[in-house]
């Protein structure tokens, strides 16, 4: 039977990673009721960005792990850039929506799309960061510690850099408490995901190893 290669399964989870942080992005605008809590449905794709990260640096290193970061990012600005065009476009007559609907779903604001592309890049560049200095620190071992230590610092730097950037301001309701009112449970909500992705981690790591 044909072995998948290490660089493969890499690709794949760099298309992965693609995927997930643009659907972050375009369905992050509905806010859903997950039984407990209410949440924007992005928090469903944003806790596999920073899995994937920490597996990409666990296997490849540091640097790979950046290269992931920097191609997200480049593809969040091509989206801001697509998405903008397509909204200024007028709509034809045979079109199935108009400009308004199209705009109402599509058109998120300029600040709200900077701050989710300001967030996502230190967040993740602050994460592959922290995996490397614990992985140092442990020697190596106790990835579960790694894996939830790097990205619970990072997902609160995500959710305080994204809420004060899209929010604070806004209008005099969006005090500096006000936002931190909204921060501390989005980020306590990424915690618990975060914790739980943690068998996902060291499966993802068997995974792109395989026999090495």
């Amino acid at each position: 039977m044909h072995q998948i290669s290490v660089e493969r399964k890499t690709d794949f989870l760099l298309g992965l990673f693609v995927a997930c942080l643009v659907a972050a992005n375009l369905i992050g605008l509905k806010v859903a009721s997950f039984v407990f809590f209410e949440a924007s449905v992005g928090i469903l794709a944003f806790p596999i960005l920073f899995l994937i990260t920490d597996i990409v640096a666990e296997v490849h290193g540091k640097q790979r792990a950046k290269e992931f970061v920097y191609v997200g990012l480049a593809t969040l600005v091509v989206v801001l850039f697509m998405t903008a065009l397509a909204v200024l476009l007028p709509a034809a007559e045979r079109s199935f929506v108009s400009d308004a609907e199209y705009a109402k779903i599509f058109g998120t604001t300029l600040r709200i799309f900077a701050a989710s592309i300001i967030g996502f890049f230190f967040s993740q560049m602050h994460d592959v960061w922290a995996f490397e200095f614990w992985k140092k620190k442990t020697k190596g071992k106790f990835l579960w510690f790694r894996n939830n230590a790097s990205t619970i610092v990072s997902q609160f730097l995500d959710t305080t850099l994204f809420m004060f950037i899209a929010f604070y301001g806004l209008s005099p309701k969006f005090t500096v408490s006000y936002v931190f009112a909204l921060i501390i449970p989005y980020w306590l909500i990424k915690v618990l995901f975060a914790v739980f992705d943690t068998p996902f981690c060291y499966l993802g790591v068997k995974w792109l190893r395989g026999k090495k």
